[in-house]
């Protein structure tokens, strides 16, 4: 074989062996990527489940001193005094009653505020009063507590005087004002992606812009609002510092929104800031209550993915 064969036969052989060089270091860096990626949720799934493993093993050592029965039974909540109750109904009701006075502020207004975005704003307006929608949701909530102490109060007892100073009603307005941008971004967002053929379909059916808004466009999007509503709702149950600071700190089973009341969270945020000693029966009603706020929102995104699941419609 001569000189300038062996060099041809060399020049061949190379770049074969660069292309394999590239192809091996493409799949080391695929490899890396992937792992990193599986690392990061991981790590979240690890996160949920030493969430869950603190407030089980802490919500055990409390029914070892509190019968499961009076806790669920029991109408006091007054574990930092004496006698002591721990009937977990009066956080409860309390928590309900933020999250539907909440809910229905936020919903019927954020789906409405959807519906104009979608179907009735003009491009510019959209864009415009979408990111100032948004720009809501990362106002501090002590912010909105102080502003539900400080003016919706006021409001409230013009009209209503006998109101606390401390009342359900007025953390529920506010904390449906802050949990309003969440429902109307993502209803709009489940709106815009609806194809515009079933629009066009509905338009030369001779359907009106509201009647394609309300029986067209809503129904198909419905997987998505229904998701923007559990997301909202699963929001407003586990707000702390409005219903902390606007709410007040009286656990009482009632449903007269101008009482005074207590929630679970502004009960934790209670305990959490006095001097409660680590280890007694009074440290673990946090994770008592910790768990039951935990069951409380898993059972609402069950049934919520139940329906989304149940009315989805693909295109």
């Amino acid at each position: 074989m001569g000189r300038q064969e062996i060099l041809t036969l060399n020049q061949e052989v190379r770049p074969k062996k660069s292309q394999i060089v590239v192809k091996n270091e493409k799949k080391n860096r695929e490899f890396g990527i992937r792992a990193f990626l599986i690392a990061c949720a991981f790590v979240s799934v690890l996160t949920t489940v030493g969430i869950v493993i603190v407030l089980l093993f802490e919500t055990i050592s409390f029914f070892k001193e509190v019968s499961l029965f009076s806790f669920l039974t029991d109408t006091k909540w007054t574990p930092l005094f004496i006698p002591q109750h721990f009937g977990i109904l009066p956080l409860l009701s309390g928590s309900l009653l933020i999250t539907l006075g909440a809910c229905l502020v936020a919903l019927p207004f954020g789906l409405m505020t959807a519906i104009y975005l979608s179907e009735y704003a003009h491009e510019k307006v959209r864009r415009t009063i979408k990111p100032i929608l948004e720009v809501l949701a990362g106002v501090p909530t002590i912010v909105y507590g102080y502003f539900a102490l400080t003016f919706v109060t006021p409001l409230i007892r013009s009209i209503f005087p006998d109101t606390g100073v401390f009342n359900a009603l007025s953390a529920s307005i506010v904390v449906g004002i802050m949990i309003l941008p969440m429902v109307a971004s993502l209803s709009e967002d489940a709106m815009v992606a609806v194809p515009r053929s079933l629009r066009n379909a509905a338009y030369a059916l001779g359907a009106t812009k509201l009647e394609v808004a309300t029986k067209v466009v809503v129904p198909a999007g419905l997987s998505g609002i229904i998701s923007s509503f559990v997301l909202a709702c699963s929001r407003a149950i586990g707000e702390t510092m409005i219903v902390t600071i606007a709410a007040g700190a009286t656990p009482k089973l009632t449903l007269n929104p101008l009482e005074s009341i207590q929630t679970m969270t502004s009960f934790i945020v209670q305990v959490s800031g006095g001097d409660i000693e680590h280890g007694s029966i009074e440290y673990s009603t946090i994770f008592a209550v910790g768990m039951t706020l935990f069951l409380l929102t898993l059972g609402i995104n069950i049934i919520a993915q139940w329906i989304t699941r149940r009315y989805k419609e693909e295109y």
